[in-house]
C-alpha cells in the first residue's frame, strides 16, 4: 500500500509504502471493547462516606423495666434519639434508618467498587491496528463526519515537528483541511439543551496528530480547538476511534511512519 509524503505547503514530494500495521483487517467490535476498557479505566472512583448517617447515637432498648427503653409507650420500632429528659418521660428523634431525617442512604454507591476492567495484549494490539487501517478508509473517516479533500493518508515530512508556534501549524492546517478546522471550533450551546447540565460550549473531535517523538509540535498544536496529538509509542484506540466510532481524521509525520514500521502494536 502506497502513501504520498506532502511538504508543509501541502505539495507531494516523494512516495512511500505503508508499514504492514495499516493492513489490518477491520474489527469494529475489537475496537469498541478496547474503548469502554480504556474509559472505564479512566473512571474515577466515587461513593458516601462509610459512616454517614450513622454517627448518631440512636439505640433505643425495647426491653421491659428498662427506665430509657420505649417498652410500653405504643410507638414503633424505629431506632431513636434521645432529645431531651424529664424524669422518666423522654422526647426521642427518629435516626440512623433510612428514611429518617440525617440517617443512612439504605444502598449507597460504595467507594470500594472496583471499575477497572483488563483487556489481551494482542486483543489491544490487534484493536489499535484496526483503528489504524480505519483511519485510511475514506468511507469510515467521512461517516464520522470529517471533511476530507484530500487522499488518506495524510503524511507529512518531519519538520512538522519542528513547527513551535500555533499560527504556523494552523495555517499549515487550513490549506488543506480548512473546513474541517471550522467544523471542529468551539461553539456556544442554545438555551434549552437540559443535557448539557452547564456545560454552555461544545467542541467536536478534530484531526489527531501523531508525532515521532516529544517534540515543540506537541504543545503548539493542542491549542488548536478539538486537536489532539500524541506520540507513536502512546497511541491508542480510544485516540484513533473516540466514542468507540473508527475512522478519526489522522495526520501522520514519516518519523512517526518510520517508527511504525520498527514493529509497534505486532
Amino acid at each position: 500500500m502506497k502513501a504520498n509524503i506532502l511538504n508543509l505547503k501541502g505539495e507531494k514530494i516523494k512516495t512511500i509504502d505503508l508499514p504492514i500495521q495499516f493492513e489490518e483487517p477491520f474489527h469494529p467490535n475489537i475496537i469498541k471493547r478496547a474503548v469502554q476498557v480504556i474509559l472505564t479505566n479512566l473512571r474515577q472512583k466515587y461513593g458516601a462516606k462509610p459512616e454517614a448517617g450513622k454517627r448518631a447515637s440512636a439505640e433505643l432498648s425495647r426491653r421491659r423495666r428498662k427506665y430509657r427503653g420505649s417498652y410500653g409507650f405504643g410507638i414503633s420500632r424505629v431506632p431513636r434519639k434521645i432529645l431531651w429528659r424529664r424524669g422518666r418521660r423522654f422526647g426521642w428523634a427518629a435516626a440512623f434508618a433510612p428514611g429518617t431525617v440525617s440517617g443512612r442512604r439504605a444502598h449507597p454507591p460504595k467507594a470500594s467498587k472496583e471499575w477497572n476492567k483488563k483487556i489481551n495484549t494482542k486483543e489491544r494490539r490487534k484493536a489499535i491496528r484496526s483503528a489504524l487501517s480505519a483511519t485510511n478508509n475514506k468511507e469510515l473517516v467521512t461517516k464520522r463526519g470529517h471533511v476530507v479533500n484530500i487522499e488518506l493518508p495524510i503524511i507529512f515530512e518531519s519538520k512538522l515537528e519542528t513547527i513551535s508556534k500555533t499560527k504556523e501549524i494552523q495555517s499549515i492546517l487550513s490549506k488543506l483541511l480548512n473546513e474541517e478546522l471550522k467544523r471542529s471550533s468551539i461553539k456556544k450551546i442554545r438555551a434549552g439543551k437540559g443535557t448539557r447540565r452547564g456545560r454552555k460550549y461544545k467542541k467536536k473531535k478534530g484531526p489527531l496528530i501523531v508525532v515521532s517523538k516529544n517534540c515543540p509540535l506537541v504543545n503548539s498544536a493542542k491549542n488548536i480547538p478539538g486537536i489532539d496529538v500524541c506520540t507513536i509509542n502512546l497511541l491508542n484506540a480510544n485516540l484513533l476511534a473516540p466514542g468507540t466510532e473508527p475512522g478519526r481524521l489522522t495526520i501522520f509525520t514519516e518519523d512517526s511512519i518510520e517508527k511504525l514500521r520498527g514493529g509497534l502494536f505486532l
